[in-house]
């Protein structure tokens, strides 16, 4: 893996955002995890603001558990909404639907559209727009493959490059996400120190809920340090 840091000069083309919010939070007693509330609204809606702020677009958002109620109570206005009819097989499929919906919509943009897409998965809260424009900013042509770290430990959101979604999107399955690919292709990865900004610490349980106040709590120390206190 090749670690380097942020730029804020670089020119950078179309970068889609795609973010990953079909679960149904199982070990959450059957709690969709994009409708668990955040700031007074769903947490959906917090991780689309991120993709949003760092500058993604288009977003595509792949639903799944509760997709009809999170549409109904989340703005998620000027999105691409993917349904996942397999959520429940796990994270691959829910990938596969999303890459396969960002190819398609950039086939009918007859290649003038996006050149990498930032995954994002929605219960991070305290993954935000900062540490998703640091992802960015590591692309430097179709091919790029770059991904958050925490205290040099990789994490998410991470960046594809367009080149790349075909084969991510053969090897996604269970609950694995892009991680076999990820594997395979290690020391193609650029990391992107985002520890001092962001927290990566995911909701899986009722223990963890209370990352949904702590998200927004000043860091006073690194990210990957309060993780292993939870």
């Amino acid at each position: 893996m090749k670690p380097i840091a942020p730029s804020d000069s670089a020119t950078l083309p179309s970068i889609a955002g795609l973010l990953l919010a079909a679960g149904g939070g199982r070990r959450l007693g059957g709690r969709p995890k994009a409708l668990l509330e955040y700031a007074g609204r769903p947490l959906v809606e917090h991780a689309l603001r991120g993709l949003h702020e760092a500058g993604c677009g288009p977003v595509h958002i792949v639903l799944g558990a509760a997709a009809g109620e999170v549409r109904e109570r989340a703005d998620l206005e000027g999105c691409v909404l993917v349904d996942n009819p397999d959520w429940a097989g796990g994270m691959g499929s829910s990938l596969r639907a999303g890459l396969r919906s960002l190819a398609e919509t950039e086939a009918q943009r007859a290649g003038t559209g996006a050149r990498a897409v930032v995954v994002a998965l929605v219960d991070q809260p305290g993954i935000g727009a900062g540490a998703v424009a640091r992802v960015i900013h590591a692309y430097r042509d179709p091919a790029s493959l770059a991904a958050a770290a925490y205290e040099g430990r990789r994490g998410h959101p991470v960046l594809f490059g367009a080149d790349r979604w075909a084969d991510i999107a053969d090897l996604a399955t269970g609950d694995q996400g892009a991680r076999e690919y990820l594997r395979l292709h290690q020391e193609a990865i650029t990391l992107v120190e985002c520890g001092d900004i962001a927290d990566p610490a995911d909701i899986d349980t009722p223990d963890d809920l209370h990352l949904l106040r702590a998200a927004s709590e000043p860091r006073n120390e690194p990210a990957a340090r309060r993780a292993t206190k939870r």
